[in-house]
């Protein structure tokens, strides 16, 4: 049990370190490309922090257990506990982040129309992918058009935001760098090479302290007797979505709302359709209860962020909504 706590903690560590790297570096690339903010968090902050989390369930059914079932159980658990713990958990932390300086009646000012087109995206999404567990599994066509149509989904998503980026970065929302990058501080130039090395360095350490943190998180969990669903539902999301956790704290504390909301609702739209995709057609896909309430508390949470988002940007009150949301999924979950 020591051994996965000291395991745990050494991979945070590596974690924070990565997100640093990540975050410093992507924003020299947006800076570079003269793309906005929304570009650079929705599309290459989300993408690039959305692998741990989606090399879990992929390797759990191309290259599992020898038991079918559990494979399955761990896939689904994955693609559906990664949005519910971004609409939930992750809001509130970043609310809780700057709660001392903005104050209960403060606001998150992320820029409102690519925020709103995230959400916007991601709830006609997974509403899809939560009707098409109602669809039989030997119904294959119809599920492969549900498939089909939330790639595709995705794919006008992106044509969408990056079709934006010109005149938001006209209108003054385009990706600034604040500090210096740290490859830079050792000498090196600060060029499109050198800032793809520290993006790429920061990107694999993301991924390696993720990898990390999970194992120690499914050693503390095997000893514990958490069931595989439970386990990939509540448990595994805590690490795979650290990093989007922490890159958007970091953000959000230097000010920077809108690429700290981008990197979250852009991971939540590319969670809501690619991966329940692979789902629909790789896994029975069934409305269990446990699975079910997940996927209703997690609507919930995106439509109160929808709701909530006004021209003067988000209370910081809301924010914290979206915490007890998720406390109220465990209590549900846990109680059964």
């Amino acid at each position: 049990m020591i051994g996965f706590v000291l395991e745990l903690v050494a991979m945070l560590f590596v974690i924070l370190a990565a997100s640093e790297l990540f975050t410093n570096a992507l924003e020299h690339l947006g800076q570079k490309l003269k793309i906005s903010d929304g570009v650079t968090g929705s599309v290459f902050a989300a993408i690039g922090t959305a692998l741990p989390e989606t090399m879990v369930p992929l390797l759990a059914l191309f290259a599992g257990t020898s038991n079918v079932n559990l494979n399955e159980e761990i896939g689904v658990g994955s693609i559906l506990g990664a949005p519910l713990m971004l609409s939930t958990l992750t809001t509130c932390m970043m609310a809780l982040a700057i709660l001392p300086r903005r104050g209960l009646s403060g606001h998150v000012s992320p820029e409102r129309s690519g925020f709103v087109r995230d959400l916007n995206f991601f709830l006609c999404a997974f509403g899809l992918a939560a009707a098409a567990m109602f669809v039989p599994r030997e119904a294959r066509y119809i599920r492969g058009f549900i498939s089909l149509a939330l790639v595709l989904t995705y794919f006008i998503y992106i044509m969408l935001t990056l079709r934006a980026s010109e005149q938001l970065v006209e209108d003054g929302h385009g990706t600034e760098a604040d500090e210096k990058m740290f490859l830079s501080r050792i000498g090196l130039p600060t060029n499109l090479p050198t800032i793809l090395l520290q993006l790429g360095v920061g990107l694999g350490l993301l991924v390696l302290g993720a990898k990390g943190f999970i194992s120690g998180i499914e050693g503390v969990s095997h000893i514990l007797g958490v069931s595989a669903l439970l386990l990939s539902l509540l448990i595994t999301p805590i690490a795979t979505e650290l990093p989007e956790k922490v890159n958007s704290i970091l953000w959000v504390r230097r000010n920077k709302d809108t690429l700290a909301f981008g990197n979250i609702t852009g991971a939540m739209v590319f969670q809501g359709t690619l991966l329940p995709a692979i789902g629909i057609m790789l896994t029975p896909w069934q409305p269990r209860i446990e699975v079910m309430s997940g996927i209703f508390v997690t609507l919930i949470a995106a439509t109160w962020l929808r709701i909530n988002s006004r021209s003067t940007g988000l209370p910081i009150w809301a924010l914290l909504v979206n915490g007890a949301l998720y406390i109220t999924f465990l209590v549900i979950t846990l109680k059964r």
